[in-house]
């Protein structure tokens, strides 16, 4: 759902400023943390290392609100000490839109690395804005129809490996997504459309992957590319009959200890009757920055990225990107259309080993966002 919870902002702020003595030090705002989960380190002694953090947050589609995340870190078998740390993650949120949900996120290395686990989803209630499909519709700046989205999806995934940083595997992907309290507009972008307004899709997925990252949730080095193909099918109560192929391509090259470039390339293309909780997004707060999520969508899109990362003194760090995408109807014609800009920078928080608090600002063609959230956006 694109939504983590950020810590307390004051006490970040805080710790930039003089020493004086109304101002938290960097000692007391560690231990503070510290009573969280929030030690910058990974205890395996735990079964699960938990750290909790509570506070406000603000997407574009959002607003604002206030939350909290858990995320726990931990190893299946305590004795495979070369197997990557896995992460489990819950996050509750409500907003000043009147937006409220809960959401997870999984990634479990079993057998020395040999199987992995992945499981994500959300289930959430948000006033949101539809525009219609393709760009023209989404540029428009009149024309949009409000409605309340229901939404409930899962994605679990299990992969094997057939060669050294080599995986195959086989997934499922469920989602119900529904529209209520539409906007009272005849001539709205809902009512060009002849489906219905509730979309339960279901899909079975086959996936490869070549991963070569040293830790999943925050590379600091290594590389990744994943496919992944799910046909959509009313033999496993899919509503729709659609064809969905995801791949992923991202790079991160250290040029330092302090100093990190990561590029993305994204693409999603779906054929057969796409409905229109399933179309390709262009804009959101991972592949690009700066836009309303479902504001630009159609069935096909194709995203790419940059980004400068740098570790500063204590648990701080900046970032800074560019990045573009575009999107069509026919998969042919994804490279010929018109492409959206997204630049903006960013500020670093390390609450737990390798996992960062960002704050990001997002800006793109008329169009600008803030992001408040846990975890790199890619």
């Amino acid at each position: 759902m694109g939504l983590k919870i950020v810590l307390l902002c004051g006490l970040i702020v805080f710790s930039h400023m003089g020493q004086a003595t109304v101002i938290p030090d960097r000692q007391t705002i560690d231990r503070f943390l510290n009573t969280l989960g929030a030690d910058r380190k990974a205890d395996m002694s735990k079964t699960i290392d938990w750290g909790v953090v509570p506070g406000p947050f603000y997407t574009p589609e959002l607003g604002v609100g206030v939350g909290v995340a858990a995320v726990g870190l931990y190893r299946p078998d305590e004795h495979q000490h070369h197997t990557p740390l896995s992460s489990l993650s819950f996050t509750g949120f409500a907003s000043s839109t009147g937006a409220f949900g809960v959401g997870y996120e999984n990634y479990t290395f079993l057998e020395n690395d040999s199987w992995r686990f992945y499981l994500s989803g959300d289930l959430s209630r948000r006033p949101l804005h539809y525009w219609g499909e393709g760009y023209r519709a989404g540029r428009k700046q009149r024309g949009k129809q409000s409605y309340d989205s229901t939404k409930l999806s899962g994605v679990p995934r299990i992969l094997y490996q057939l060669a050294n940083h080599t995986y195959a595997g086989v997934g499922w992907s469920f989602s119900y997504e529904g529209a209520s309290s539409l906007q009272h507009k005849t001539n709205g972008s809902f009512y060009h459309q002849d489906e219905s307004r509730h979309i339960f899709s279901s899909g079975a997925s086959v996936l490869f992957s070549y991963d070569s990252r040293d830790f999943v949730a925050n590379p600091s080095r290594g590389q990744v590319l994943n496919l992944s193909w799910t046909r959509y099918s009313p033999a496993i109560a899919s509503d729709n009959r659609f064809d969905a192929l995801d791949a992923q391509y991202n790079l991160y090259h250290a040029i330092n200890s302090t100093n990190l470039l990561a590029w993305e390339v994204y693409s999603r293309f779906t054929s057969g009757h796409v409905p229109w909780t399933m179309q390709s997004l262009l804009g959101d707060s991972h592949h690009l920055r700066g836009y309303y999520e479902g504001r630009y969508r159609n069935r096909n899109m194709l995203t790419s990225q940059l980004e400068w990362r740098k570790k500063l003194s204590w648990r701080h760090g900046v970032v800074a990107w560019l990045g573009a995408g575009s999107m069509s109807d026919k998969p042919s014609e994804v490279l010929d259309g018109h492409w959206l800009p997204s630049v903006g920078a960013g500020y670093r928080f390390e609450f737990k080993k390798n996992m960062n608090i960002r704050l990001d600002y997002g800006l793109g063609q008329h169009s600008s966002g803030f992001y408040f959230q846990v975890g790199e956006a890619f």
